[in-house]
């Protein structure tokens, strides 16, 4: 993971040292901030040394252009990739590109992510909110968004893909594998730090030590749900779990193992939650700043469901919510919470015609950058737009990443997060707190901390016809919002 990159040496943060090299210019609690805040004049590539560790940043969409070429580059495992690696092996997200469980997997669960499945999936999301409303409506109004958002979309998923529920709504308490799950994460982030570091495995082996009970209970808990329908009456099921269990690949006749299947069923479990989770809290952050864009964004809303507060939109008219997905989309340029992912390239090759790169190298294409980029998004690309022009090369906004190794849920997770928004918009009127700052926690995955809202019962407006639902809209296609193309 040395990253050599031929010798080349890029532009890097000031004051470099002898042994440490730029690990002073890092904050390890929250890197992709510190970058942003301090570093983004470093030039549309840089890199950021910390002891033997070479990382190499893109911050320029030309260059995030070039690496997302299939033909040229492929998927990297960054080193915080690798660290997770310890709990979620060769899972569809962490796995190596020469892993033959990644293919096979991938092969198999594609048909869960159709139209026809998630036409199944949907009321289960619908039901799942109700519960959430539920709850929301016998407390005070005032709502912790990432802790809801996040018990939300772990119940859907949870439900959705694997017949598990985690009792969310019935008690303040955090379910242990959350908790676990978080740890799992963080710890992943950590040990892609500490990776280069003098003596890097004794300390990657006391924090394994330290936090081995959550993380057994993390491997046993997901051991136990496979165990569970497995000695059930019935082990099939059109679920992802039962997918997994039942199903041979059919070209190969290969099955996944049970430890795979534990791994893919973490994956899921994080990937179809964490992201989708984020995405809501960071929209309803920006949503509370910009009274006109909300106020456009309930209208929508009023429009499409009618007067009824209560009502839920059908399958066919969630795509209908275009003005609600621009502003999920928005949201997921400025801060997507999947902040980046690593490309090499597939044989010796030249990057943006100065530099070389060879299989063994790697670049992390930083989002946060890329999709701030003002010579695609403008001077104002700090802004919170969802009217936005589509720009040149708007294309390089790949909050689900890119290429054949990009999240495989993101219809899901595109159809779970509009339906919410557009059903809480419809429900109820939301106000934020004018002195809140926003404060994001980095685990992998980004996520607003500390956001609350205040939430009180509306009545939609009247007077509107509602629009009609589009039988054949394209839910499950996944659409990208600024390049009209679709991915499956």
């Amino acid at each position: 993971m040395r990253n050599a990159w031929s010798g080349h040496t890029f532009p890097h943060p000031p004051g470099r040292r002898r042994w440490m090299k730029d690990a002073h210019s890092m904050d390890p609690e929250r890197p992709v901030q510190h970058i942003l805040e301090h570093h983004r004049d470093l030039g549309p590539i840089f890199e950021i040394v910390v002891f033997g560790q070479k990382f190499v940043f893109v911050a320029d969409a030309e260059l995030a252009a070039e690496l997302n070429d299939e033909k040229r580059f492929v998927k990297a495992n960054s080193p915080a990739l690798e660290g997770l690696r310890g709990i979620a092996g060769d899972g569809l997200f962490t796995a190596r590109n020469d892993e033959p469980n990644w293919q096979l997997a991938h092969d198999l669960l594609v048909p869960a992510f159709t139209k026809q499945a998630m036409q199944r999936y949907h009321p289960v999301m619908a039901e799942t909110l109700d519960e959430l409303f539920v709850v929301w409506d016998s407390g005070d109004g005032r709502v912790d968004v990432g802790g809801d958002m996040t018990r939300l979309t772990l119940e859907t998923i949870g439900r959705t893909g694997f017949s598990q529920a985690f009792g969310s709504f019935t008690t303040d308490e955090v379910h242990p594998f959350v908790e676990g799950m978080v740890t799992a994460l963080t710890l992943g982030r950590r040990k892609g730090v500490i990776g280069a570091l003098p003596g890097a495995r004794i300390l990657e082996r006391r924090l394994d030590r330290r936090h081995a009970d959550q993380l057994d209970y993390v491997r046993g808990f997901l051991d136990d749900i496979v165990r569970s329908r497995r000695t059930a009456a019935t082990t099939g099921g059109d679920d992802l779990l039962g997918i997994m269990l039942d199903q041979a690949h059919p070209v190969t006749g290969q099955r996944l193992s049970d430890e795979n299947i534990r791994y893919q069923i973490l994956t899921f479990l994080v990937a179809g939650h964490e992201t989708t989770s984020g995405a809501l809290s960071f929209a309803f952050y920006y949503l509370v700043r910009h009274p006109d864009v909300l106020a456009k964004a309930v209208a929508e809303t009023d429009a499409i469901l009618g007067d009824d507060p209560d009502a839920t939109p059908s399958y066919e008219q969630v795509p209908r919510f275009r003005y609600l997905r621009k502003v999920l989309d928005e949201a997921l340029r400025l801060w997507p919470t999947a902040p980046g992912y690593a490309r090499s390239p597939r044989e010796a090759t030249t990057l943006g015609g100065r530099w070389t790169m060879t299989p063994d190298d790697w670049a992390l294409v930083l989002l946060p950058l890329v999709q701030r980029d003002p010579a695609v998004w403008g001077e104002d690309a700090d802004v919170f737009d969802p009217d936005r022009t589509r720009p040149r090369l708007a294309s390089t906004a790949k909050p689900f990443g890119t290429g054949e190794r990009a999240c495989i849920g993101r219809q899901f997770a595109v159809h779970e997060a509009t339906m919410a928004l557009a059903r809480i918009l419809h429900r109820y009127d939301i106000a934020g707190d004018a002195s809140y700052e926003l404060t994001i926690n980095e685990r992998l995955t980004l996520m607003p901390e500390d956001f609350h809202v205040t939430l009180t019962r509306r009545r939609p407006a009247t007077g509107g016809t509602p629009l009609p639902a589009v039988e054949d809209a394209p839910a499950a296609a996944a659409v990208c919002p600024y390049t009209g193309s679709t991915s499956g």
